[in-house]
């Protein structure tokens, strides 16, 4: 009986069933069936015409049928619905176990010989159920094994169900409900999302119809209680997936064998500096000047380079700061036992340099040592009576009164040798004050205050720490000692293991070594400077991989950080903006249609600019949205901030 598939060889069995195989032939192609009347026919292939009118060559193998009536063009149009009323299941308890043709199985479902509409609906029926017959050849099909058909119709059930789940959680997404399955996989929604899995399918159908963005449909749904969670926690997803808690490690023990130092140190730094990583002090030397001290912490005493700590450090590579908030590279009781704390003896790697009453350095010495920190100076504290105003004139009694103005002296002639003018000058430092509690940080207020930079205690401070990492960069220079160096040459700045210059700060060469408690870079450096000291064989030989690696890392590690705190700068900005009901606002032009709001580090694109207003032009803007998911703003140009109107504006330009 299978043998009537094979029209090229059974013809005569065909024409048993009254098909007149001169006419028209049902084909398969492309995985789907045809039909088309015969043009020209010979053992191998046939020329046929398609209902459309085109014609084709096809194999004689592909023939599944040969029949006269009906037409081409009205046989699948007219077995369709036949095969639609028949049930796939009814079929499957019906048929043999073992291989059939459909052309048997039609006649056996009909009882009679089936007419070319009856074939046809039988083979498109079991065609279009693959989960219960298996294809095993032309026109030819398989029963499904009971204990398959059973696993395959419960995976389609299973499918079935999650297509109905879907249109659910679509349904309530887009009534900005949350389904508890949507809420449970928020943080993978947002920055890492399983496309595979249908909750992640239907939120981005959910998020498609709506024309929002995942966060957008997330905070309207109430799965991010606040915007500040959204870019916090896409920052913790990055960079510390693991969480930001430390493990439990014990703080290793200051040391006891280091000689005591003769000076009363000093610490300068803003008021929420609590990695206090250096400090200062001065001692006259009659007939010859002062000594001048610069004392930096000392954590690589303690934390040896392959230990749990150093582990901890290096996976960080830095404190990251952040408005209110800050994590820190290292434990807090590494950092209590290791910062400069006011009234404490804390290990230390101390420069001296002895200066003559020109100011002029005639040697240096580094040491490891105790030194006492006789007061943590704060800049609040200081600036009032010691600023750019004061400080030629007579200067209130207050403690360390004589060793900041030497200091200010010995500084301005050091910014002298370099022969560059401070990097610091133009610039503006923007404080952040966050108050409430950041587990609701909607309830926070912030206050954001203006400082330039420059003063006296940052030049000051600056140019002190420029002296230590350039000669400390030069002493292991000069002992071959492996180091990671800051280097600017030709206007970019980038980290290299060779000594060359810093064009920028115009010295020979300089290394990141004062701040090791919160910069990775800085505590590799200090393992190797303490190893010179000490002759001992540094952690880092010369051309380490080891240390290539680190030094690539931080790079990218540093600079993803820095990001991260603009980004919490600029969220903060735009809450202040809001805060205060700020409607329009004053800026500069910088470039272009680039602008700098007034009072804020806060830089934004206006569209709205006409032409191209010079850099340094002060405008009028007008806040038209804000949009604290994003963060970003949107503003409109009002006009100029000074007496230029805009046609005086537009006649320099066009000169």
């Amino acid at each position: 009986m299978a043998s009537r598939n094979f029209p090229a060889s059974c013809r005569k069995s065909l024409n048993t069933l009254g098909y007149n195989p001169s006419m028209n032939v049902l084909f398969e192609e492309d995985g789907g069936f045809k039909a088309g009347s015969i043009m020209a026919d010979n053992d191998s292939s046939l020329q046929v015409e398609m209902p459309s009118g085109k014609r084709s060559k096809i194999k004689a193998a592909t023939v599944l049928l040969r029949f006269e009536k009906p037409s081409a063009a009205a046989l699948l149009d007219q077995a369709t619905p036949l095969a639609e009323e028949i049930e796939a299941e009814f079929l499957w308890e019906c048929v043999n176990d073992g291989e059939f043709s459909f052309l048997d199985f039609a006649r056996d479902y009909y009882g009679h010989e089936p007419s070319p509409l009856e074939a046809t609906a039988v083979l498109l029926a079991v065609h279009a159920a693959p989960v219960y017959f298996h294809r095993k050849g032309k026109g030819r099909f398989r029963k499904a094994p009971a204990d398959i058909l059973a696993a395959a119709l419960a995976s389609l059930e299973k499918k079935r169900q999650q297509a109905l789940a879907m249109e659910g959680w679509i349904g309530e997404l887009k009534e900005f409900r949350l389904p508890p399955e949507i809420g449970a996989l928020t943080d993978a929604l947002l920055y890492a999302p399983d496309r595979n899995k249908p909750e992640t399918k239907a939120f981005e159908t959910a998020c498609a119809e709506t024309g929002l963005t995942a966060a957008q449909m997330l905070f309207k749904c109430g799965a991010i209680k606040s915007p500040y969670f959204l870019h916090y926690r896409r920052f913790l997803h990055e960079q510390f997936p693991k969480g930001v808690g430390f493990p439990a490690l014990e703080a290793p023990k200051l040391p006891r064998d280091l000689p005591r130092a003769d000076v009363r140190a000093f610490s300068i730094d803003d008021a929420n500096t609590t990695e206090i990583d250096d400090a200062l002090s001065v001692v006259k030397l009659p007939g010859i000047g002062s000594r001048i001290g610069i004392h930096i912490a000392a954590p690589g005493l303690a934390i040896e380079h392959g230990s749990p700590l150093d582990g901890i450090a290096r996976a960080r590579l830095s404190t990251v700061y952040m408005p209110g908030n800050k994590i820190t590279m290292l434990p807090d009781a590494v950092v209590q036992n290791y910062t400069l704390a006011g009234g404490s003896n804390c290990p230390a790697v101390s420069l001296y340099l002895t200066v003559n009453d020109s100011l002029e350095i005639l040697s240096h010495e580094s040491r490891l040592e105790m030194v006492h920190i006789a007061a943590n100076l704060r800049h609040h504290e200081i600036e009032p009576w010691f600023n750019a105003e004061t400080i030629n004139g007579p200067l209130p009694d207050q403690p360390f009164k004589d060793e900041l103005v030497h200091l200010w002296h010995f500084a301005n002639a050091c910014e002298g040798r370099r022969g560059k003018p401070s990097a610091m000058q133009g610039i503006n430092d923007y404080n952040f004050e966050i108050v409430g509690d950041l587990a609701d940080p909607d309830s926070c207020t912030v206050g954001i205050s203006e400082r330039k930079r420059g003063s006296p205690l940052d030049k000051l401070v600056a140019e002190l720490m420029i002296v230590a990492n350039s000669t400390w960069g030069g002493l292991l220079a000069e002992k071959n000692v492996a180091c990671l160096y800051r280097a600017q040459t030709q206007g970019k700045v980038r980290m290299t293991t060779s000594p060359l210059p810093h064009e920028g700060l115009g010295v020979l060469q300089y290394a990141w070594m004062t701040s090791p408690l919160r910069r990775y870079c800085d505590l590799v450096n200090q393992w190797q400077l303490i190893a010179c000291l000490r002759g001992e064989t540094p952690a880092f030989a010369q051309r380490s991989a080891e240390l290539f690696g680190a030094m690539r890392d931080f790079e990218l590690t540093y600079g993803a950080y820095a990001d991260f705190q603009r980004q919490m700068e600029r969220y903060w900005c735009l809450r202040w903006l809001q805060q205060n009901k700020v409607a329009e606002i004053d800026a500069t032009v910088r470039r272009e249609q680039l602008v700098k709001l007034d009072h804020l580090p806060l830089m934004l694109r206006v569209p709205s600019l006409p032409g191209e207003l010079p850099p340094g032009q002060r405008i009028h803007l007008v806040i038209e949205s804000i949009d604290l998911l994003a963060p970003d703003l949107t503003c409109r140009f009002l006009g100029l901030t000074d007496e230029t109107n805009m046609a005086e504006v537009a006649e320099k330009i066009e000169q």
